[in-house]
């Protein structure tokens, strides 16, 4: 079984019965929230800012560090990368960002970074048919919660869970959640970090973990 574990802002470790993967982690003080507990066999970076690339944190001294774009099988787990825009200016004011697929014990995984702007139809395409979708709906940075919910409904994952959101003890100056949850009716809101899939996985689906402490 695959589990899900959201360590607050964009960070998530993916478990797996033999490997885990922790995407964008963060140092925790410097955004206001507690830093990641894990420990990452394999280490996603979607871009190289400081609430993304704390690698140090969740790294041991056999973790595979990735940033860079990558179609490669480690460990038992595909990965595959594309590239879109931190803003909707085409990088002009962020720069870029990696958009991570993972297929792990066949679950197929998107994490789509920090990404500022609706992708173009062919990264749609590439995003599409996959079980569980890490989309951010925070704004200021970032997708807002109509255009999140705009490409979600373009992507049509099995299970969608928001992130980079405004949350306590935030000190970040982006929205919380409920400008993105306004444009579905099939939600779950979950009492816990942790969202374990199990298979047949629901259709459309939001899923709401709750933040860290």
């Amino acid at each position: 079984m695959v589990r899900i574990i959201w360590h607050g802002h964009a960070c998530f470790e993916i478990v797996g019965e033999n490997v885990n993967i922790v995407i964008d982690p963060h140092d925790g003080s410097s955004i206001g929230m507690p830093p990641p507990k894990a420990k990452g066999d394999i280490i996603l970076v979607t871009h190289d800012h400081f609430d993304h690339n704390a690698v140090n944190v969740v790294k041991k001294p056999d973790s595979i560090v990735i940033d860079s774009i990558v179609e490669k099988e480690i460990r038992g787990v595909k990965i595959s990368t594309v590239e879109d825009y931190h803003d909707p200016q085409m990088g002009r004011q962020r720069g870029r960002v990696r958009i991570y697929k993972l297929t792990i014990e066949d679950t197929t995984i998107v994490h789509v970074g920090d990404l500022g702007r609706i992708p173009d139809e062919d990264k749609i395409n590439w995003m599409k048919n996959v079980d569980i979708f890490l989309v951010p709906v925070g704004g200021t940075f970032t997708l807002g919660g109509s255009e999140a919910a705009t490409l979600v409904k373009k992507v049509t994952p099995k299970v969608t869970i928001p992130m980079h959101y405004k949350v306590p003890g935030s000190r970040l100056p982006i929205s919380g959640v409920d400008s993105f949850l306004k444009h579905f009716s099939d939600i779950e809101q979950v009492d816990s970090n942790i969202y374990e899939v199990i298979k047949p996985l629901p259709e459309g689906k939001i899923v709401v973990l709750k933040p860290p402490r």
